[in-house]
This record gives C-alpha cells, sequence and structure tokens, in this order.
C-alpha cells in the first residue's frame, strides 16, 4: 500500500513539475512596445503582424449593437482554424490595442472578454493564422452616453 502511495503521489509531483514548462506566454509589452501606444487599429496592426490587411474570414466577433455602459462591454471572438495569435483592437480609445492572445494546435479559440470603449466606434479582431495569413472581422456599436441606450 505504501509503494502504491509512494508511485501516485511521484507521478503526481512529477505531472505538477512538467506542466509550467509546457505553458508558454509572450510578454508584447516588453516584445512590441509600439502595438500599445499606436492610436489607430492599422498601425497596431503593423506593428504587430506586419500588415495592416486581413482576409474577412475565419474569425467572429459578436458585441451588442447598443452598449449602455461604455465601462464593460462584452465581447466574445472565436476563430474556426489553427492561429499562433489573436488580437483584439478598437478605435474609440486613444490607444487602439485592447489585448492579444498566444495560441498553438491544442487552443480552443473562443474568447470572452470585457473592455471599456469612451465613445461609439468599431471592435476589429485579428488572427494570424498558422499558415501565416492574417484573417479578421470587425463589428461596430454605439455607446450610449449616460447610460440610456439611446
Amino acid at each position: 500500500m505504501e509503494r502504491r502511495n509512494f508511485l501516485s503521489m511521484t507521478l503526481g509531483a512529477l505531472a505538477l513539475a512538467v506542466v509550467p514548462a509546457s505553458v508558454k506566454a509572450e510578454d508584447y509589452r516588453k516584445a512590441k512596445p509600439t502595438v500599445w501606444s499606436a492610436h489607430t487599429v492599422e498601425d497596431a496592426m503593423k506593428n504587430l503582424y506586419g500588415s495592416a490587411t486581413f482576409i474577412d474570414s475565419g474569425v467572429k466577433v459578436t458585441a451588442p449593437k447598443v452598449a449602455s455602459n461604455g465601462g464593460a462591454i462584452p465581447v466574445d471572438f472565436s476563430a474556426d482554424m489553427p492561429i499562433k495569435s489573436i488580437a483584439l483592437l478598437q478605435d474609440a480609445n486613444p490607444e487602439a490595442a485592447v489585448c492579444v492572445f498566444d495560441a498553438n494546435k491544442y487552443s480552443v479559440n473562443k474568447y470572452s472578454v470585457k473592455i471599456k470603449m469612451a465613445k461609439s466606434g468599431t471592435i476589429t479582431i485579428v488572427a494570424l493564422g498558422q499558415d501565416g495569413k492574417l484573417y479578421g472581422s470587425k463589428v461596430s456599436l454605439d455607446v450610449a452616453l449616460g447610460g440610456c441606450e439611446g
């Protein structure tokens, strides 16, 4: 009985030691600081991926048409293909980049976040596919000033 406990605890400890080594995250603020200071979506895309054009397919974005609270706008986005990374950009705030997620072949590429937008604008999702091409989608929304939805 003690041997089984020892083996199971050893295997469990080994599994925990291996997991952090397999998790990889790139600090985009350090690696690509110009992305976070870009004032337009196009500049942020160029600084992040080297191009400001994307294929309008393979990526889906959902956000409310009218947001009653610009401080907490729910945004859901996904990619139906293998990707290397996916970025959320917007044109309503002084800096266009909101967030970037790394992905790999095992990733479930469905994301849900809440963002702040100072005024009405467009949300753009851009994904770098495993094939090296950029895919994306856009959605426009109105931010109701004063929270009155109109």
